[in-house]
């Protein structure tokens, strides 16, 4: 299936079906993923937190983009992948389409940006040359410093109408899709319920949006230090690690 089918598969499923979507950082976990069924795969610029070791997503660079989603790109056969256009790659139009074909040439199916309604020529940009865009409202990770940390949204009318008037911005532009971050549940309900493409949610409160989307270190246990208080927990990853790391390092004392 190309990009754009697979674009208008996910944009198709607003009230149909909810869609399903989990970030990968490397072609392990993408063939994993893939296989499972997920059906949008995101390699997020939360790789510079879970896996560069980066505070925040502010430190990620375009060749660090570059990097992971070529690698996820490779074990992935059926699912869209989308890559993150990391902190300051689409400070323009020209910009944005620059680097947003350097994504699809590492193996993306589709970008996704932050912001609304003032990103609208740069989403017109990279759609009228054929790449698909994924749109990102509510909590933007990318203005994590100049708002002084992660803060709920949609808490009150005013910040709704912005929201909502960013998703309309980004849905008029052709986005497939548009995620919402931290908003509050009543709130992002109402975003839904308005725009004709789906939306999908993370920390938004369950079965506010029309998919979810989740950090895969989250899902996993692979990274205890630090885990949202809205992600659920599947697995002891990290926990398993250490202990086979442990009886490794044991039996090799063993046979000194």
């Amino acid at each position: 299936m190309r990009s754009k089918e697979k674009a208008d598969k996910i944009k198709f499923m607003k009230g149909s079906e909810p869609v399903s979507c989990l970030t990968g950082y490397d072609f392990a976990t993408g063939k994993l993923l893939d296989e499972a069924g997920v059906d949008l795969i995101l390699v997020g610029d939360s790789l510079g937190m879970v896996v560069l070791g980066f505070p925040d997503t502010t430190h990620v660079t375009m060749e660090h983009m570059l990097h992971h989603t070529a690698a996820v790109a490779r074990g992935v056969k059926d699912a869209l992948v989308v890559g993150d256009l990391p902190i300051h790659s689409y400070d323009s139009a020209d910009e944005a389409l620059a680097n947003a074909r350097r994504l699809v040439d590492a193996g993306a199916d589709a970008v996704k940006l932050e912001g609304g309604v003032k990103q609208v020529q740069k989403v017109k940009a990279i759609i009228d040359a054929g790449i698909p865009v994924f749109g990102h409202m509510g909590m933007l990770p990318q203005r994590v410093l100049e708002e002084g940390g992660y803060k709920k949204k949609g808490k009150s009318d005013g910040e709704v109408d912005a929201i909502l008037d960013g998703c309309l911005a980004l849905e008029e532009a052709g986005c497939f899709a548009v995620v919402l971050e931290s908003v509050v549940g009543r709130s992002a309900a109402k975003i839904t319920d308005a725009l004709r493409i789906p939306t999908i949610g993370i920390g938004c409160g369950d079965g506010n949006c029309d998919g979810e989307i989740a950090v895969i270190t989250d899902v996993v246990g692979a990274y205890p230090w630090f885990v949202p208080p809205f992600a659920t927990v599947r697995a002891d990853v990290a926990g398993e690690t250490k202990r086979a790391a442990e009886e490794y390092i044991a039996a090799v004392q063993r046979r000194g």
